[in-house]
């Protein structure tokens, strides 16, 4: 049996300064073709050195406003990937809860 494999590809432009200009990615399998965005957070874990592998990019206009919601939707979403992959109802609760006063120190609106 055969596996398959899933490309999923990062396409960064960079000024002459090396500073992020465009973000553009793909997931064929997951019906995304080369768009747009402001900023991405990538964790990979590397399970023979015990330790995250990170890159954190934003692209140069990205308006701080959007980088605050964008950190806010990220917490979210750790705190619901987490639950799932621990059944931790406990400390996913406490990093919801986190993701909440966050939102609220910044002043995000809900439904944003």
């Amino acid at each position: 049996m055969s596996k398959k494999v899933s490309p999923i590809s990062i396409e960064i432009t960079l000024d002459e300064n090396k500073i992020p200009e465009k973000i553009k990615w793909s997931a064929p399998d997951g019906g995304v073709n080369n768009e747009n965005a402001q900023a991405m957070l990538l964790s990979l874990w590397d399970g023979e050195k015990q330790e995250t592998l990170r890159m954190d990019l934003w692209i140069k206009e990205m308006p701080i406003d959007q980088m605050k919601m964008f950190f806010h939707q990220s917490l979210v979403t750790m705190s619901e990937t987490y639950l799932r992959a621990t059944q931790d109802e406990k400390m996913a609760a406490t990093m919801k809860d986190f993701s909440e006063y966050f939102a609220e120190k910044l002043e995000i609106k809900k439904g944003n």
